[in-house]
């Protein structure tokens, strides 16, 4: 009797455990039992996971957020735990609770994890058990349950027979129509989903009617139904006939670019491209390219930057035979006005993409028409205005070729290279591995290189150590065999300079090209020039030597670090200057070690 009672009591222990742990206060051990959860139901078998686990688990509901979010995803993976697709239904109770949560996220972890299970139903259990679950949330009380509803019609719709299709078309036109402004916006960014799986007689008699009423929502805080109804608007015109998008969604399309919320017609503009797609070419070219006007030159700069950002790709998908006129007449009036605009974001994101119309005019309009918008955005004060031109400059390349690049825009980065406010030039010579990438070496070697020797004299600090960075990108870029036929030499005559400082540059050169040159250029080549400046009758010069011995040590063939390193450093070591000194002991070691 007593070995009796001691199996069944060892048969519970799973269970005690976690009712134990989920009762205690400690929240981080209640979240641990959570994710043990697989473990416990792998020691507790198919059937007692059914029958006792699953119970329990939808009985204590009531916990932290932290736990019940991590209840609710180990949830969605429990299938083969409860014994596989025939049982995955006893997982729908839990769920169902977890759904009416007061917690968004708790809700839209649950949602996710029954979509995740939906499709292992049957079809007959998917109808007795799934589609209850639906139609209990979608009538709930509260509205927490009629959102966490909305989430589940499309992946259930497909599967059941048109009686039960009927009445989930109903519930959701309820909920289209939920007194709680949540619901309608839940239901608002699903109807598009939902769209999808729909048959077309009843997306025409049941669903646009309700996204029609969507679209014109005017309860307080409701604009957010309002722009959640634009992204409805893409899927269902890509699921319908030419003349049914101008019949029963472009009126509704029409009034959201002219919408009073500022959101609702940013998210017309950023959603742009896809609704350009979705009604085609004639309907693009009749209400699509006014509407674009509109959004370019709206009044919130928001919505005229996310318009100024589609302006490559709106052009792009226009009909080939009316493409350039249509750029011509109707988008570039308003693009060289952005240009100049007072915001800087909307100037960014239009040079972001300004540089993409120039493979679709052609040479002629981008030498007439584009090169003096960029010309005008090179020189503009905002730094991401400039890179955004910079960056995307082979577009331009591959359309009018570098000559004439090189005498349109070239002046324009060389006058900015040499301004006045330090802080220009160094953004010019933060743009240079990029520009030197997109130009090519030889191009570069001819135009640009002399510049980027220039900075390293420059009189501000600043400028002459980020110059010093610039020439090692650029050798990354070409190779270690093009710095020592150009940059090298050039580094090397800077320790020959009267003005020590240049001399230090000329150090520093050495410490970051020594890295991406390789031992045999920076043993035979660059190494003898600083042992020579060991004797530099400048204390600030040796001491740097020394430093820069130690930095470029690893960098070396090692007979060079015996041989010739080491004797020169001994007698820096010994010099009169205790800065001298002191670095010199430090350098050697730092080479011995």
């Amino acid at each position: 009797m007593a070995a009796s009672d001691s199996t069944t009591d060892d048969s519970l222990y799973p269970i005690a455990v976690l009712i134990d742990e989920l009762k205690n206060e400690d929240v981080q051990l209640r979240l641990n039992s959570i994710k043990k959860l697989s473990t416990i139901a792998l020691a507790l078998g198919v059937e007692r996971t059914r029958s006792e686990l699953i119970p329990f688990l939808t009985e204590t509901i009531y916990d932290e957020d932290e736990v019940l979010l991590a209840l609710a995803e180990q949830l969605g993976t429990f299938t083969p735990l409860v014994g596989g697709p025939e049982f995955v239904h006893c997982l729908l109770p839990p769920l169902e609770s977890l759904a009416t949560v007061e917690e968004t996220v708790v809700r839209d972890k649950a949602v996710e994890s029954l979509r995740n299970i939906a499709s292992q139903h049957s079809p007959a259990n998917l109808e007795a058990y799934f589609v209850r679950l639906v139609q209990r949330l979608a009538a709930g009380d509260w509205f927490t349950s009629r959102t966490s509803a909305c989430g589940l019609f499309s992946v259930c719709y497909t599967r059941v027979s048109s009686a039960i299709k009927a009445e989930l078309r109903n519930h959701f036109r309820n909920l289209c129509q939920d007194d709680t402004p949540m619901v309608r916006r839940s239901a608002a960014s699903k109807l598009g989903e939902f769209a999808k799986v729909v048959e077309v007689e009843y997306l025409k008699s049941d669903l646009i009617p309700m996204f029609v009423i969507l679209a014109q929502d005017e309860q307080a805080s409701s604009d957010s139904v309002r722009l959640l109804a634009v992204e409805a608007c893409v899927s269902i015109a890509t699921l319908l006939q030419q003349e049914d998008v101008e019949q029963l969604v472009m009126p509704t399309l029409r009034r959201c670019t002219g919408d009073t919320s500022w959101r609702v017609r940013y998210m017309v503009a950023d959603k742009f491209t896809d609704l350009q797609k979705a009604v085609g070419q004639e309907i693009t070219k009749t209400d699509l390219v006014p509407a674009f006007q509109a959004l370019l030159k709206d009044t919130e700069a928001e919505v005229r930057a996310a318009a100024a950002n589609k302006v490559r790709d709106f052009c792009q998908n226009l009909d080939q035979f009316n493409q350039e006129s249509i750029i011509m007449t109707n988008v570039l009036p308003y693009v060289k006005e952005l240009v100049a605009d007072p915001n800087q974001h909307v100037k960014s994101a239009l040079a972001s993409v300004i540089m993409g119309l120039s493979p679709i005019l052609g040479k002629h309009n981008t030498i007439e028409h584009l090169l003096p918008l960029f010309l005008s955005q090179l020189k503009d004060e905002c730094p991401e205005v400039r890179l955004n031109i910079i960056s995307n400059l082979d577009c331009v390349n591959e359309v009018i070729g570098i000559q004439q690049l090189s005498q349109s825009l070239l002046p324009a980065i060389v006058e900015l290279a040499e301004d006045s406010k330090w802080r220009v030039r160094l953004a010019i010579i933060e743009y240079m591995p990029l520009l030197a990438g997109q130009l090519g070496v030889e191009f570069f070697d001819e135009k640009l290189n002399s510049l980027c020797m220039t900075w390293l004299v420059d009189h501000v600090y600043a400028i002459r150590e980020a110059a010093t960075l610039n020439l090692k990108k650029l050798v990354e870029k070409f190779g270690p065999e093009w710095a020592q036929n150009t940059v090298i030499p050039k580094v090397l005559a800077m320790s020959r300079d009267q003005n020590y400082l240049h001399r230090m540059t000329c150090l520093f050169c050495i410490n970051v090209l020594a890295e991406v040159c390789g031992p045999d250029i920076t043993t035979k080549v660059m190494l003898p020039t600083v042992l020579a400046m060991a004797n530099d009758n400048v204390a600030n010069v040796r001491f740097n030597v020394a430093k820069t011995l130690q930095r470029i040590g690893p960098y070396l063939e090692a007979s060079a670090v015996q041989t010739q390193v080491k004797p020169v450093l001994d007698k820096l070591n010994t010099d009169s200057d205790v800065d001298v000194k002191y670095f010199a002991s430090e350098a050697i070691a730092g080479i011995a070690a």
